[in-house]
C-alpha cells in the first residue's frame, strides 16, 4: 500500500533528519520537480520514496518517475538531488518554467545566490498571456552616468546616486511582441507587420509591438494585471550587476564600454537594416533579459524630470509626482550606441505613439 510506503519512508528519514527539518513547510504554490510527496521541500522523505520505488514505473499519487521515462532510476535520483531543499514559490498568476537560475544564463554566482535567496522561482510564464518573465532580486546599485568609449553622458544622467530596491519583482524576458499584444487587445498598431528578407512571415508576430503610446499601454496593463517597470527597476535590471556602459553577456559577463561590441546585444542602426527584429535574437544580460539595449525603445512608468536624480530617494524611487513627459529607456533599431547605454534616458509625451520605435516590457510583483 502506498500509505505504508510513505510511513516506511518517514521512518527511514527519522534516522538522519531532525524534528525541525521535518517541520519545515512551504506554501501550497511552492513547486520543484523533486518534491514527490508535495510537501514544498525536497528532502529525505522524497529520497526514501524514490529509493523504495526504484526499478518500478513509479506511478500513482506519489510518482517517483520524475522524468516520465517509465522507470525510476538514476536519472530520477539526479533530478531529485539537483532540486534538494526548499522549493521555489511560484506566483499564483504564473506557470513554472525553471525554479532555480541556470548557471549558463545567470553566470554570476552572486546574482544566482540573490535570486535563490528570494525564495521565488527564477523563470516563469504569465499563465494568461504566456509572457515569459525572469525574477529580479532586490539589491543596491549606482544609478546614473555610464559613458562609453564614443559617447559621454547627458547632464540629466547625473548625479550618479545610490539606489536600493527592497523588493524582488518579475520582468519580461523580452519586449512585448506583436502577437502578445494582438491576442490581448484584438488589433496590431505596429508599423513593421510585413515580412522582409531578414524576417520571414512566420517570425513577424515575434517582432516587438511598436507605435504604442504610454496611454494606450495602460489598457494592456489593466487587462493583464501587469505594470511598467520604474526607471530605477529598468536600469537595475539592465545592468545585472555590471557598472559599464553596456551590460554583460556570455563571453563578456562584466560588461563593456566598447561601442564596437554592442552588436552582440542589440539591434541598432548599424545592423538592423532599418527594421525591428524578432525578440531574443541577441545575447541576454546577466539576468537573462534580451533586447534591453536595442530593437525598440521602452516606456517605463515614471514622469520625466531632468533634475530628478538630485532629489531622488535612495529606496525604491518612482520618479516625480507629476510631469508633462514620461521616461523611455533603451535604444531602438535606428539608434546610435550612445542611446544604448545603461544610463541613457529620454522623454516623450505619454500620448505619442508614432515613429515605429517605441514599445515596452512588462513587470509584475510576485504577489
Amino acid at each position: 500500500m502506498m500509505s505504508e510506503m510513505i510511513h516506511a519512508a518517514r521512518n527511514v528519514c527519522a534516522a538522519f533528519f531532525t524534528i525541525a527539518s521535518l517541520a519545515l513547510t512551504a506554501p501550497a504554490h511552492a513547486q520543484c520537480s523533486g518534491d514527490i510527496d508535495g510537501g514544498g521541500l525536497v528532502d529525505g522523505v522524497d529520497l526514501a520514496i524514490l529509493l523504495l520505488a526504484w526499478g518500478t514505473p513509479g506511478q500513482g499519487q506519489y510518482d517517483a518517475d520524475l522524468n516520465n521515462d517509465g522507470i525510476v532510476d538514476g536519472s530520477d535520483l539526479g533530478m531529485l538531488l539537483v532540486s534538494w531543499g526548499q522549493c521555489a514559490v511560484v506566483p499564483s498568476w504564473a506557470t513554472l518554467i525553471e525554479a532555480a537560475p541556470d548557471p549558463a544564463v545567470v553566470t554570476s554566482s552572486t546574482l544566482r545566490a540573490a535570486i535563490t535567496a528570494t525564495g521565488y522561482a527564477w523563470r516563469v510564464k504569465d499563465t494568461a498571456t504566456q509572457i515569459e518573465m525572469m525574477l529580479i532580486p532586490p539589491g543596491t546599485f549606482q544609478m546614473g552616468c555610464s559613458a562609453s568609449q564614443q559617447y559621454g553622458c547627458y547632464g540629466w544622467e547625473n548625479p550618479v546616486h545610490t539606489v536600493t530596491l527592497t523588493n524582488a519583482f518579475y520582468m519580461g524576458r523580452y519586449e512585448v511582441t506583436q502577437a502578445q499584444w494582438q491576442a490581448r487587445m484584438g488589433w496590431n498598431p505596429s508599423y513593421f507587420q510585413s515580412a522582409s528578407s531578414q524576417v520571414p512571415a512566420a517570425q513577424v508576430p515575434d517582432r516587438p509591438v511598436e507605435q504604442v503610446s504610454w496611454n494606450t499601454i495602460q489598457g494592456f496593463l489593466a487587462q493583464t494585471g501587469m505594470r511598467l517597470p520604474t526607471e530605477a527597476e529598468w536600469e537595475y535590471a539592465y545592468r545585472a550587476g555590471t557598472t559599464t556602459a553596456f551590460h554583460g553577456y556570455t563571453g563578456n559577463p562584466s560588461g563593456t564600454n566598447d561601442d564596437n561590441l554592442v552588436g552582440n546585444i542589440a539591434w541598432y542602426w548599424s545592423n538592423s537594416n532599418s527594421q525591428t527584429r524578432p525578440v531574443g535574437g541577441k545575447l541576454a544580460n546577466g539576468y537573462g533579459l534580451h533586447d534591453m539595449s536595442g530593437n525598440v525603445r521602452e516606456w517605463v512608468n515614471d514622469w520625466w524630470s531632468s533634475a530628478y536624480y538630485s532629489s531622488s530617494p535612495q529606496n525604491n524611487p518612482t520618479g516625480p509626482a507629476s510631469g508633462v513627459d514620461r521616461v523611455v529607456r533603451g535604444g531602438s533599431w535606428d539608434s546610435y550606441t550612445g542611446y544604448l547605454r545603461a544610463s541613457a534616458r529620454y522623454y516623450v509625451t505619454p500620448d505619442y505613439a508614432y515613429g515605429y520605435r517605441l514599445g515596452f516590457r512588462v513587470a509584475r510583483a510576485p504577489f
